[in-house]
């Protein structure tokens, strides 16, 4: 799925209606979720003609796609200005910030809640899989994007280094906290919790 955009915006009128196009088809992920999202209603709830978002996306896929990554890079930019007020230098404190601000986004971001950075679709599938790289499948791309952005900054980071922890420790915080917000539209605090302490004590450094 990764790469369904055919053409990204430069003019300011055209990245106006590209994210109109996006804010409407999150909204409608959240009213009536993923199999009601049509290109035709996007097009629709946005004001825009349906041949003008056929000029940036191929289809629901690319819909999906750009959503996915417009999350993502919203939940990086989050994260860094909080490890900027912040400046945590242990796992421990980075692991709460990370959770707190994906948290933050499930509650009140349009669309988050349904699709965050990709986990849509008949469950397994390539596809559902794929949203954000054609290669590595959402979270090793994830896990990816974070490495790079806090290399270096903690002393006990070696475990959060490694491209295989970090891969797998995305893998347990996203069950847990799909779990979290099942149980619970604003998300379980106690199962919250405990998705902080289980990265917590699988990413720090300490004895096998």
């Amino acid at each position: 799925m990764a790469g369904a955009l055919r053409r990204r915006p430069v003019q300011r009128r055209s990245l106006e209606r590209f994210e109109r196009i996006l804010d409407a088809s999150a909204r409608l992920l959240d009213e009536a979720g993923y199999s009601a999202l049509t290109t035709r209603e996007v097009a629709r709830r946005a004001g825009v003609p349906i041949g003008t978002l056929y000029q940036f996306f191929a289809g629901k896929d690319g819909l999906v796609a750009a959503l996915a990554a417009r999350n993502l890079e919203r939940y990086l930019d989050r994260l860094a200005r909080r490890i900027e007020a912040e400046a945590p230098t242990v796992v421990a404190a980075l692991v709460d910030l990370a959770v707190e601000e994906f948290v933050a986004m499930k509650r009140s971001v349009p669309g988050f809640g349904v699709l965050d950075f990709g986990l849509v679709g008949p469950p397994g599938s390539h596809a559902e899989q794929h949203i954000l790289d054609a290669v590595q499948d959402n979270n090793a791309a994830v896990a990816e994007r974070l490495r790079t952005l806090t290399a270096g900054l903690l002393s006990d980071g070696e475990r959060f280094a490694s491209p295989l922890a970090l891969r797998v420790a995305l893998e347990c915080a996203d069950a847990v906290l799909q779990l979290a917000f099942r149980t619970d539209p604003e998300g379980d605090p106690e199962l919250i919790a405990e998705c902080k302490r289980v990265l917590r004590r699988y990413l720090a450094p300490g004895p096998e």
